[in-house]
């Protein structure tokens, strides 16, 4: 995806925070008072502008000339099936076995969230909720306490979808030190890492106690802070991002003096009375070497937005945003002494950039031994943005003890990365979570997550049954066996779910502009006698880009058609595309 595409497809903090790709950086002002425009809604635009209007009678018209097309198409394939045809090849994602699939949902706990970043425990039954504009809420006993936990809204910076409160963390030791740390912009364009001290009311925070650790500067960035995390050694890890804006100009990522693309470790028991508040444990890596910034633990990354350890294991996860081509997940082994270098720029996931604009000295090529390679990666497109979560140790859910649950930012889809081997397959769970910002776990292990639309969710147990259930956005066919949603998206919009209606029992329509609009119809065909196989057939009448999903939701298997902006909608006949029967 193009940079100036991938800028506008996200709002709130993720904005430029997360996924920004532009070369130049909007320039910044000294208040909070938004600067920028609202991002216009394409539909608003495109809607009333009179592009992709079709008058309700030739729409009706339509419908009808194109349901009888894909009713009669089956029956006149007397040849032998064909693979997909259409705009792209269709791709049969890895999915969870049926049992586990069947097994999941997500649980909807809040709404009306402003903008959520961040969850954390406490090690109680509390769950912790940051949002962008620097407030802490307590969700405790199925509802939020009217007070928050922290406010520290005066000194945090958000404008233009710029910066924000990113992170907080509890100390381990929380019930003795009672320590709470922030990662948060301030109003001097600087990514501050703090440390509170909780009141008597273990439901409040005193503002007045922030002590400052470590400031960074972030005047000519945009990826400007992300993660904070304890490790099992009791260490404060840290995550930074290169402070872009797009290639990493000043190659941050590669230059150990700075303390931008990494990773980073301190200790903030030794030191913590006194300034700085913390110390640089011994054995960091670079501890010692010239022109080296002792905290660094991990280099080479462009913006890892959320990382974790793995309580049982203590592996560490990093989840690193990709710029226009690939999103990756890094793995480091629990008794890693660190210093291992994630490749950016000279590499985005496995792909070679070599890229090598603004290094002081020039970074070891693609192919050397220096780079520690994803163990996962993904292209960027309809998926935009990955985000880390973590290795799932509940007890709700036991088919999936050990696997990495993350997400992605644009399309939602929500991943469990399971080892096969010595390799992990990334593979779809079917549950959706579009503009999930960040993953958190309670004390129990169990996994939660927030999206920018102000919801938080919880991954839970499912009834045992995974039939399709119909809304304005799903269409369910063959019975409800075959769930299938549309999305689109025009050149300087995001993607947005289409609206559908049913028009037989295996066959029907989704719109973008308009009700009487058509502009995809879908059918799936049951040919499984004399065929051996349920067919998907996709007629379009839009320009625009467009991705449709059809799960068998008995067997978990996915079939994805997507088109891409500009290009002529091509009709599928996927005459492969399900090969359960019945």
């Amino acid at each position: 995806m193009d940079p100036g595409t991938r800028a506008v497809l996200v709002e709130g903090v993720i904005g430029e925070a997360l996924l920004d790709s532009t070369n130049e950086r909007p320039q910044r002002t000294t208040s909070n008072e938004p600067t920028g425009e609202p991002p216009m809604d394409p539909l608003g635009r495109f809607g009333r502008s009179g592009r992709h209007r079709i008058p309700p009678i030739v729409g009706t018209a339509l419908t009808v000339a194109v349901l009888a097309w894909l009713s009669a198409a089956a029956p006149h394939l007397t040849a032998q099936p064909q693979a997909a045809e259409g705009p792209e090849q269709a791709r049969a994602a890895k999915v969870l076995p049926t049992e586990l699939l069947q097994d999941l949902q997500l649980n909807e706990l809040l709404t009306g969230l402003e903008t959520p970043t961040s969850l954390a425990n406490a090690g109680d039954e509390r769950l912790f909720i940051g949002l962008r504009d620097g407030r802490i809420l307590i969700f405790a006993d199925g509802a939020l306490r009217p007070t928050p936990f922290l406010d520290i809204r005066e000194r945090v910076r958000f404008e233009n979808d710029l910066d924000g409160f990113y992170s907080f963390v509890f100390h381990p030791d929380y019930a003795g030190t009672e320590f709470l740390f922030t990662l948060y912009v301030n109003r001097d364009l600087q990514t501050v890492i703090s440390r509170f001290t909780v009141s008597k009311d273990p439901n409040f925070v005193d503002p007045s106690t922030e002590v400052v650790l470590l400031s960074i500067d972030q005047s000519v960035g945009q990826h400007d802070g992300n993660h904070l995390a304890f490790g099992p050694d009791g260490f404060l890890y840290i995550s930074t991002g290169d402070s872009g804006p797009g290639f990493d100009p000043l190659c941050s990522a590669q230059d150990l003096a700075s303390l931008q693309g990494k990773i980073l470790r301190i200790d903030v028991d030794q030191g913590a009375a006194v300034p700085p508040f913390h110390s640089v444990p011994a054995s960091n890596p670079f501890v010692g070497v010239e022109g080296a910034a002792d905290a660094v633990w991990a280099l080479g990354l462009r913006n890892p937005w959320r990382f974790s350890f793995d309580r049982v294991g203590g592996d560490l996860w990093i989840g690193d945003v990709g710029e226009d081509s690939r999103e990756e997940v890094n793995l480091q082994p629990a008794d890693d002494p660190g210093g291992r270098n994630y490749g950016w720029k000279t590499l985005e996931g496995t792909l070679c950039l070599e890229n090598v604009a603004g290094c002081a000295s020039t970074p070891p090529p693609c192919d050397s031994p220096a780079y520690t390679p994803p163990v996962l990666e993904y292209e960027t497109g309809e998926s935009c943005a990955v985000i880390g979560g973590f290795v799932y140790r509940g007890s709700k859910l036991p088919g999936l003890d050990g696997a990495y649950i993350h997400g992605d930012f644009c399309s939602g889809i929500l991943w469990a990365a399971i080892q096969e081997g010595e390799a992990w397959a990334h593979m779809d769970t079917g549950l959706r979570a579009p503009r999930v910002t960040a993953f958190g776990e309670d004390t129990q292990g169990e996994l939660y997550m927030v999206t920018t639309d102000g919801r938080l969710l919880g991954i839970e147990p499912g009834d045992g049954s995974s039939s399709c259930e119909q809304d304005a956005t799903t269409l369910c066919l063959n019975d409800g066996r075959f769930q299938t949603r549309a999305t689109w998206r025009v050149a300087d919009g995001e993607p947005t779910e289409a609206e559908g209606s049913n028009l037989t029992g295996d066959g029907g329509f989704f719109w973008f502009f308009g009700e009487n609009n058509p502009e995809l119809f879908v059918k799936v065909l049951d040919a499984c006698e004399g065929f051996g196989h349920y067919w998907v057939f996709i007629a379009g009448l839009t320009d625009v880009e467009t991705r449709i999903e059809v799960l068998d939701t008995q067997t978990g298997t996915t079939r994805t058609y997507e088109k891409s902006l500009g290009a002529a909608f091509q009709p599928v006949s996927d005459t492969f595309a399900f090969p359960d029967c019945p």
